[in-house]
Order: C-alpha cells, then structure tokens, then sequence
C-alpha cells in the first residue's frame, strides 16, 4: 500500500506523525459531531415562545418546553433562571454565572489539544528533516562510493517525507482548531445572551407591572437530565 510505503520511507518519526495525525482526526470529528450536529439548535425561535411565556408567567409551561432539550447549553442556562425566578436580578445573575462556569468548559472540551498537536506534529516533521540531513552528510562523509548516492537519496527521502507528514497533521490541525474555536464562541455568546434576555423579561415583568413576585416553579420532569449532560 502506498501509505504504508510512504510512512517507511519516513522512518520512526513519520510514523509518530501519523500517529498524532489520527488522534487529531478522531478529535476532529468528536468536536465537529458535539458543536455542530449535536448543539444544533433554534435559540432565536426558543427564545421567543420562554419570552411569550414568561409575559403570561406560565413558567411550568416554560421549563416543559426546556426539558425537552437537556443538552443544549443554552437551554441548560434558560432552566436554572426559570427555576430560580423567585429570586432577585442580583440572584438570577449568580445563577447565569454559575451556569456559565458549568456549560463553557463542556464546549471548549479537548479544542485546545489541536493547537498543541498541530504544533508538535511541526516540530517533529522538522526533526525528521535534520535527521535526513544528518544521515546524507554521514553519507557523503564516510560511505563507500559504490554507496554513498543510495544513503544520500535515502536520507534526503527521511528529510522530505517527514516535512511533508508534519505539514497534512499541521495544517488540517489548525484549521480544525480555528473552525470549533469559532462555532464554540458562538455558542458561549448564544448561551450568554440567551439567559439575559431571559433575565431582563423576568425582572420587566415583575418591576414595570403591577402585579406580585413570580412563584418558585415546582420541580418539571426531566430535570436529572441536566446533570447527566454530557459532552
């Protein structure tokens, strides 16, 4: 097979490459299948009908709607504020935060490895390139000349093939990383924004209107869901 050829041709540390070339693969596809098919959601559309609902305060209606979303972050951050509306802004607030510390470091899970990995897959391509070069001086010092134009083609061989493999982990890396740092950013935005629209419509309706406080909301099914959220 061509591959396999290609990475004996590349020596130990072309198969090292490849090596973290598949574990950034398989993180690659892990993150993508998280942040973009699993988190997929409609926030814009949710957060209209919670808005509605609010207004009417048919909160046990609102957190049936949130129950049937339990791993959408923010949806997560939605619940927490819906559950604790008897509190004041100061109060809702906290809770907003303390959903935050939860849900942002789930959407920046194992992201940061495709920076490193990108980075040490450079690194060892260039090691591989000064091993080439010092097998082809070695070459060119002490072989045979019968043998010194194999040594040298084949050390010119490690030198070349191990950039190039650093360089197809390298690249695809960072630009993985640059794409899920993204969508993981919107997500944090949504999540943020989302919860203090939620806020703000809880504490609009309570202080501009004339009617009493909002009533701490009885416990809605599916509320385990949230703490066996997963990444």
């Amino acid at each position: 097979m061509q591959i396999i050829h290609f990475l004996n041709e590349a020596g130990a540390v072309g198969w090292f490459i490849a090596f973290i070339g598949l574990g950034t693969l398989g993180i690659i596809g892990e993150r993508y299948y998280h942040l973009y098919i699993k988190l997929r959601f409609e926030g814009k559309a949710f957060l209209s009908k919670i808005g509605v609902l609010v207004e009417q305060r048919k909160i046990d209606e609102a957190l049936l709607i949130c129950s049937q979303h339990p791993d959408i972050p923010l949806v997560v951050g939605v619940q927490r504020v819906l559950e604790n509306c008897d509190k004041d802004l100061q109060g809702l607030q906290q809770i907003q935060d303390i959903v935050l510390t939860e849900q942002l470091p789930r959407l920046a899970a194992r992201i940061g490895y495709l920076s490193m990995l990108a980075n040490v897959a450079t690194l060892l391509g260039l090691l591989g390139t000064i091993h080439g070069l010092i097998l082809s001086f070695q070459a060119v010092a002490a072989a045979d000349a019968a043998l010194k134009q194999t040594l040298l083609a084949q050390g010119i061989s490690v030198s070349m093939y191990t950039t190039a493999l650093g360089l197809v982990v390298a690249i695809p890396g960072m630009m993985a990383f640059s794409f899920l740092t993204t969508r993981q950013n919107s997500l944090t935005e949504e999540t943020i924004e989302g919860t203090s629209k939620v806020i703000e419509k809880i504490s609009s309706t309570i202080f501009t209107q004339n009617t009493p406080r909002f009533k701490k909301p009885e416990a809605m099914p599916m509320a385990s869901g949230f703490n066996n959220h997963t990444n």
